[in-house]
This record gives C-alpha cells, sequence and structure tokens, in this order.
C-alpha cells in the first residue's frame, strides 16, 4: 500500500508542509482536506457508507467523496479525482465555504481538518469502488439532519459537523434556496 501524505495547514490554511496521513491522524494536527456533496435533479444528497476495510469510520454513511489533495495538486484537481476513484463518475462542483474542525474518529485517530467543501448537480449513477464504498443511496436533505439527530453513530464524525455547516449555509446547496 503505497504511504499517503496530508498538506499541514496553519488556521488560514497557509500550506506548512506534509505528514504521512497516519501520523497526522494519530497527532490530531491540522492539515487540509475536503467534503464533496453532490445533489440530483430533485434535490436529494448523494450519501455513501464507507467500506468496512475502512481503517477509521468503517460503515459509516457519510458524504458523497471526502479526502485529501496531495503536496502540490489543486484542492479542485484532487476533488475531481477522488469522485472518479471513490464514486466512479465526475461533475461540475464549486467551493461553497469552509471551516475548521477537529474531531475523534476512535482508535486513537484525530480529523484536524481544514475542510473545504464543494457542491455539485449530478444525475449520474455511482460506480463505486468497493475497496473505498460499501453502499451508496440519495436522501432529502431535511431527513439526513433529522436520521443525524436519531441515529447519530450512524454517521461518521465529520459529515455531522459539515451537515451543521451545510445547514447554516442553505443558500449554497443547489436547489435549496435560503428556506
Amino acid at each position: 500500500m503505497q504511504v499517503e501524505y496530508v498538506i499541514l495547514v496553519n488556521k488560514n490554511d497557509l500550506p506548512l508542509g506534509t505528514m504521512e496521513k497516519m501520523e497526522a491522524h494519530e497527532k490530531g494536527v491540522l492539515h487540509r482536506a475536503f467534503s464533496v456533496f453532490i445533489f440530483n435533479s430533485e434535490g436529494k444528497m448523494l450519501l455513501q457508507r464507507r467500506a468496512l476495510e475502512k481503517y477509521h469510520s468503517p460503515g459509516l454513511w457519510t458524504n458523497t467523496v471526502c479526502s485529501h489533495p496531495r503536496a502540490g495538486e489543486k484542492t479542485l484537481d484532487a476533488v475531481h479525482r477522488r469522485m472518479k476513484e471513490e464514486m466512479g463518475f465526475d461533475c461540475d462542483v464549486e467551493e461553497a465555504f469552509s471551516f475548521v474542525y477537529n474531531a475523534n474518529v476512535g482508535d486513537g485517530l484525530r480529523e484536524h481538518e481544514y475542510d473545504h467543501v464543494f457542491v455539485g448537480v449530478s444525475n449520474s449513477i455511482p460506480k463505486p469502488n468497493p475497496e473505498e464504498v460499501g453502499d451508496w443511496k440519495y436522501m432529502d436533505f431535511n431527513e439526513v439532519l433529522d436520521d443525524i439527530k436519531t441515529n447519530p453513530d450512524n454517521y461518521t464524525e465529520w459529515f455531522k459537523i459539515a451537515m451543521k455547516e451545510l445547514a447554516k449555509n442553505r443558500d449554497k446547496i443547489p436547489g435549496h434556496g435560503a428556506n
């Protein structure tokens, strides 16, 4: 397995260097990440269930794609790379907002990320990589929010945080306006 590195950043997202991904998650060091939320033309959000073999948060539901850009790689380029690698399709996306979070993801690992959130619309049928994705489904945005309240243990920590941020930025969600 290839060793992956993340881009360490400060609170303003300025690069400070790189660190092996697992070490960054063990130490809880702030690093650059992205989260992608894809909606279909009916306004439903595409969720993925992480593969059971993932080293953290296996089997939990989360946003369409989430990952880290590589050193020297533009975040938008990394978004398109990972959409193809994880979900087997690509589409236009726009950066909606960013936020910083720090969450325990179990087994002594922390996600401390400067997270760039991208949104897009696609009716493509996912062809997920089974090493990354165990299942997928579309859900209404408000149904996801309600289910997170009812069944929080079914979702990744970062997804629960990102959904609160996305709810605050509803005007950035394609087809959802400011309701």
